[in-house]
C-alpha cells in the first residue's frame, strides 16, 4: 500500500514538474514575442521620425538652395554657394536613413560587432544576479525606513 502511494506521489510530482516547465517555456516565449513586437514598434517610430525630418529638411534645403542660387545670380560670387555642399550631404544622409537601406547596413554592422567585438558589449560588473538585485532592493527598503 505504501509503495503504491509513493509511486502515485512520484508520478504526480513528475507531472507537476513537467507542467511547470511547459508553463515557464510558454511564459518565456510570450516575453520574447512581446519584446520583439515592442522593438519593431520602436524601430517603426524611428523610421517614421526620420522620414518626417527628411520632409522638413528637404523643404529647408530647397528654400536655402533657391536663396543661394538667387544670391549667386545677383552677386556672381561662388562663395554664396558654399553652404550647399554640407547641406547636400545632410540631405543625402537623411534620405538614406528614411528611405534607403541605412537601417540594414547598421544592422549588419551591429551583427559584425556582436560576432567579432563582443567583449566591448559587456556590462560593468557583469550581468546582474538575483542576489545582487535582492540586496539592492533590501538596501533601498532600509533607506526608505530610515528616512
Amino acid at each position: 500500500m505504501g509503495i503504491l502511494l509513493g509511486k502515485t506521489m512520484d508520478e504526480n510530482l513528475k507531472k507537476q514538474q513537467e507542467f511547470m516547465l511547459k508553463t515557464s517555456v510558454i511564459q518565456m516565449e510570450r516575453q520574447i514575442q512581446m519584446q520583439n513586437q515592442m522593438r519593431e514598434r520602436m524601430m517603426a517610430m524611428q523610421i517614421a521620425r526620420a522620414r518626417d525630418i527628411f520632409v522638413w529638411f528637404g523643404s529647408f534645403y530647397t528654400l536655402a538652395s533657391l536663396g543661394m542660387i538667387a544670391g549667386f545670380s545677383k552677386q556672381r560670387k561662388p562663395t554664396v554657394l558654399i553652404p550647399a555642399l554640407p547641406l547636400t550631404f545632410l540631405l543625402a544622409y537623411q534620405y538614406d536613413m528614411a528611405y534607403g537601406n541605412k537601417m540594414e547596413r547598421m544592422r549588419g554592422e551591429a551583427d559584425r560587432i556582436m560576432d567579432t567585438e563582443g567583449i566591448i558589449l559587456a556590462l560593468p560588473h557583469g550581468l546582474p544576479t538575483y542576489s545582487s538585485i535582492e540586496a539592492a532592493r533590501l538596501d533601498q527598503c532600509d533607506k526608505e525606513r530610515l528616512s
